[in-house]
């Protein structure tokens, strides 16, 4: 049997990993090794300069291997690779992550993060990615029939499979998208809110103003069209 190594940046009670990891359970044998907490936005970041500490933890799915760590997503995946899972794991899951990811939010995001460390270590991966939103109707359709048709599929060296389900309700939904390229545009266009707290010092708060437009054939045009968006994403070779 398949072993299948799942992890997230939102933290192992995360209801986009639960669900995630019930799905995979179709697939193969799976194993949990995901945050003890919140690690968004920290990208591909590893712990060099002191240890880090995993534990094995009750988790909601019946039959999954499943345990927190203390380090960042990245981490997760190496200990789970290297060390905790027998032989390790044939593909990795990042994710149901809790907002998309796509164009240049996937230079921050630890969900890719922790899908390409699973690359660096030579195992096929996706990442899988919803709205921000308490709707999943699209990806409780699709989940597991995009996980049926990836699997199988080979990628290059350094590649995974960037997946993103809109937050529209199903019947707004207008199908999947394939070989979607990462737009270079943005999401969010950020800026930084600026409060005095004390003389020569500022409070920087940053706010995102969310984008609507981008051009065809991207991940994020795909998203704000209603459709799920399926392509490869790339990092250093």
């Amino acid at each position: 049997m398949k072993k299948i190594l799942i992890t997230n940046d939102d933290g192992i009670s995360a209801d986009g990993l639960i669900r995630l990891a019930e799905a995979a359970k179709d697939f193969g044998e799976v194993w949990v090794v995901a945050p003890d907490g919140q690690r968004s936005a920290m990208s591909h970041s590893i712990t060099l300069r002191h240890a880090v500490e995993a534990w094995e933890c009750d988790f909601p799915v019946s039959g999954v291997h499943a345990y927190a760590c203390d380090g960042t997503p990245a981490d997760c995946v190496r200990i789970g690779v290297l060390n905790i899972v027998p032989g390790k794991p044939d593909h990795v899951f990042s994710g149901i992550n809790y907002g998309y990811n796509t164009a240049t939010d996937l230079q921050y995001s630890a969900t890719a993060g922790a899908a390409f460390e699973a690359a660096f270590q030579g195992i096929h991966t996706i990442a899988f990615s919803e709205e921000a939103c308490e709707c999943h109707e699209v990806t409780d359709r699709y989940l597991k029939e995009i996980m049926a048709e990836l699997l199988p599929k080979t990628l290059g060296i350094n590649q995974i499979w960037n997946v993103n389900f809109p937050g529209c309700i199903l019947s707004e939904c207008r199908g999947i998208l394939r070989d979607r390229t990462v737009s270079t545009e943005v999401f969010y266009r950020d800026r930084y809110n600026e409060t005095v707290v004390a003389p020569g010092r500022i409070s920087y708060m940053v706010e995102g103003i969310r984008n609507y437009e981008d051009s065809d054939g991207t991940d994020l045009k795909a998203i704000f069209d209603n459709y799920v968006s399926v392509g490869v994403a790339s990092n250093i070779s």
